[in-house]
């Protein structure tokens, strides 16, 4: 079973949706009184559980679009390398835009996207991520929504995953060094 490769649970069901709840709340009062719907951006394949949890908390007009980069590949640290897998279909020009992300980890990644998408035209460009483990950040960038600060450990389940697993697991776990060594 897939839950054997566990080593503990760092957070539960009952915490990710209590967060997840205060997060769109929060979201949504920020940007209520705009002249636009909030385009919601996730980045694929791993946030995408969160995604979908966060949008349906938020009580605003709100679009969405999605874009898969890689940086990391099958590995468990990142390349370095940003490859724009799938793009945007909706235009960015004067919108106000939240990056939706599961973990931001060494920072590279959304550093690069956020760059890419202001030279788009956006209005704004927000970023909320789940996850941020900021012992490991080499990009001097942040998030402005995070659910949760982790320790520098190999997390999975709840969208994270490792080699395409672990993505079903509705919580956040700590994979077990043996299974990634």
């Amino acid at each position: 079973m897939m839950t054997d490769d566990i080593e503990k649970v760092l957070l539960t069901e009952k915490q990710l949706a209590a967060k997840i709840e205060e997060l769109g709340k929060q979201i949504s009062d920020d940007y209520r009184d705009r002249d636009s719907d909030l385009l919601c951006i996730s980045v694929l394949k791993g946030s995408v559980v969160f995604f979908s949890d966060l949008i349906r908390e938020m009580d605003i007009h709100t679009q969405i679009d999605f874009m898969v980069v890689s940086s990391y590949g099958a590995g468990t640290s990142t390349s370095g390398v940003v490859k724009i897998v799938k793009d945007l279909d909706i235009p960015l020009e004067g919108r106000d835009v939240l990056i939706i992300e599961d973990i931001l980890d060494s920072g590279k990644t959304l550093s690069y996207l956020k760059g890419i998408l202001m030279g788009r035209g956006a209005r704004s460009i927000r970023i909320c991520t789940l996850l941020d483990k900021p012992a490991r950040r080499e990009a001097d960038i942040h998030a402005d929504y995070v659910g949760f600060e982790v320790p520098d450990e190999f997390v999975v389940g709840f969208g994270l995953d490792y080699a395409e697993r672990y993505r079903n697991l509705p919580y956040i776990g700590v994979l077990k060094s043996s299974v990634y060594s």
